[in-house]
């Protein structure tokens, strides 16, 4: 017999501000959440996700309006209760778990101290002594190492997925009766990232609380759901078992979506010729110094790019990816070692030699709206790097908006500005920011890991196709063994600053021989649970098919 819901939606719906391009957020949505249960709600950016679970939490955005429908939680309606009414339940019986830890927390206190404010705000008369030991507790029950150490640390002295539980262990505090968990793994590697499922899991467990789970990766839903809900364009248009509507689906929009999920196996691709390299990565070590400890972030890292190829470069946090980046393009410096783009030593250059150079090898960064400039119109944006390569102004205007229609865009985004555009086209924007230097090399540093499935695939296919076109090579950093296996050549796999397995990407994701690389394919989530998923992208290296 199913457990009574703690959470019943009944038809809501949500206004957005005229203007707008749609009426609602959310559109007679109805759902109902029981203790001792996930429900998994999935969807594109836009979809109404993270307006639903801020309804539930009675916190509506700016030009947001309640416009009909009841939020039903353990008999109160939330959409009647007043501000007074809601804060005590906030955080008490219902809380959130958010997908930024470092912005959920305050980086001036320490972490204990935060976790003994929710004592303080919801159970006053709890003497100190008592606070502290059930801090400790919660930070020990969620598996978090030296909890003394722990509490007495700052947010900044703790890793991304240290960081998300704690921020699990303050929604527990009060043992809530409804957890919403809205995008808690999207930016974490996939080894933290199956250990904060199995934490989220071993919660539905205990049976204390019903949990309402916002995501948009299938592989999360595929292993942690007991049944899925899918939003498109503010409506519900799907709710059932998972196994339902993974293996079965009825609506043709959860069909689309899981169609768009990669594969985690490789397609089966001719084995690269011997030719000219584009990026030659030679012994190069970097150590910092982190409060007067040595820290070596690149261990005499060795690497290879062939032209026209793509290597994907996979690991944790703190393997060493986005340092050896930032080393190859001259963002730090490195220790010693070399970098050799074409026949040129890069980091060897100075002064207008390397400022010469530094158009052969561009960046694609993880965060596209945080890498343009929210002032400057995307022609402009475009346009300047045309001109940094040599352009007039004239010029370098109608070939940003050559490059707009090549990655997929219209000519007349040339005059909008980035907040006018969706993720995935201000990652577009991106790209052509980057061509407009006409590189050799692109680095694309996590560029799709925030992205939808459906948007993440476009993206994908169009680095592959501007690849076949413009014999890019690419250097793919990642943490989504998934994306790995759909657009790498080779893969390279980074531990501890050192590559401890190096080879095609058939060979490492099909027959990995070090245990590391064993394990973050055993961690990938939904690498069991989930079928069959979307075909290999269309234009990668179509004369090897």
């Amino acid at each position: 017999m199913n457990p009574e819901p703690v959470l019943r939606v009944h038809n809501l719906s949500i206004e957005l501000p005229a203007g707008a391009d749609r009426s609602h957020a959310v559109h007679g949505i109805s759902l109902d959440v029981r203790k001792g249960e996930i429900l998994c709600v999935i969807g594109e950016s836009g979809s109404g996700k993270s307006v639903l679970s801020a309804a539930i939490m009675g916190d509506y955005a700016k030009g947001l309006r309640h416009a009909g429908g009841a939020i039903e939680f353990c008999g109160e309606d939330i959409c009647a209760l007043d501000e007074a009414r809601l804060r005590q339940l906030r955080g008490n019986r219902i809380a959130m778990i958010f997908q930024e830890p470092m912005a959920a927390l305050n980086p001036a206190i320490r972490i204990g101290r935060q976790v003994e404010e929710i004592f303080e705000i919801h159970a006053a008369q709890m003497p100190a002594a008592e606070r502290r030991e059930r801090m400790l507790a919660l930070l020990e029950s969620t598996q978090l190492p030296d909890p003394p150490r722990i509490a007495n640390s700052f947010p900044h002295q703790l890793s991304g997925g240290q960081c998300q539980r704690v921020v699990i262990a303050m929604a527990l505090a009060m043992t809530p009766d409804l957890l919403i968990a809205d995008e808690p793994t999207t930016a974490l590697d996939v080894t933290t990232q199956a250990q904060v499922l199995k934490l989220v899991h071993d919660l539905r467990g205990r049976g204390q609380h019903g949990i309402l789970f916002i995501t948009h990766d299938f592989g999360v839903v595929a292993q942690i759901a007991d049944r899925i809900g899918v939003m498109e364009g503010g409506r519900l248009v799907e709710i059932g078992e998972r196994d339902q509507v993974l293996n079965a689906p009825a609506h043709a929009y959860t069909r689309k979506l899981i169609a768009a999920v990669p594969a985690l196996h490789p397609e089966l691709r001719a084995p690269c010729a011997d030719g000219e390299m584009a990026l030659r990565i030679e012994h190069l070590t970097k150590t910092y110094d982190v409060g007067g400890r040595a820290v070596a972030a690149l261990r005499n890292v060795s690497l290879n790019l062939p032209r026209g190829k793509t290597l994907a470069i996979v690991g944790e946090s703190g393997s060493g990816k986005s340092t050896l980046v930032k080393a190859a393009i001259r963002l730090v410096d490195s220790d010693s070692g070399h970098v050799w783009v074409g026949d040129t030593d890069f980091l060897a250059l100075g002064g207008a030699a390397l400022a010469a150079n530094r158009r052969r090898i561009q960046m694609i960064f993880q965060d596209p709206y945080g890498s343009l400039n929210p002032r400057h119109r995307v022609g402009d944006i475009i346009a300047r790097a045309a001109q940094l390569r040599g352009l007039s102004a004239k010029d370098a205007w109608v070939e940003a908006g050559d490059l707009l229609v090549r990655v997929g865009l219209k000519r007349d985004a040339l005059q909008r500005k980035p907040r006018q555009f969706s993720g995935g086209q201000r990652q577009r924007i991106g790209i052509a920011r980057a061509l407009a230097m006409r590189p050799e090399v692109l680095i694309a540093d996590e560029s799709v890991s925030a992205l939808d499935v459906s948007v993440q695939k476009q993206v994908l296919e169009l680095l592959a196709d501007l690849q076949q076109q413009l014999n890019l090579s690419i250097l793919f950093i990642t943490h989504d063994l998934r994306v790995a296996a759909q657009i790498s050549d080779h893969i390279a796999v980074m531990r501890q600053g050192e590559v401890v397995e190096y080879g095609s990407a058939e060979q490492v994701l099909l027959r990995p021989q070090n245990s590391y690389t064993q394990a973050l394919l055993a961690a990938a989530p939904g690498a069991s649970e989930l079928p069959a998923c979307g075909p290999p992208l269309r234009l990668i290296h179509p004369a090897a098919r």
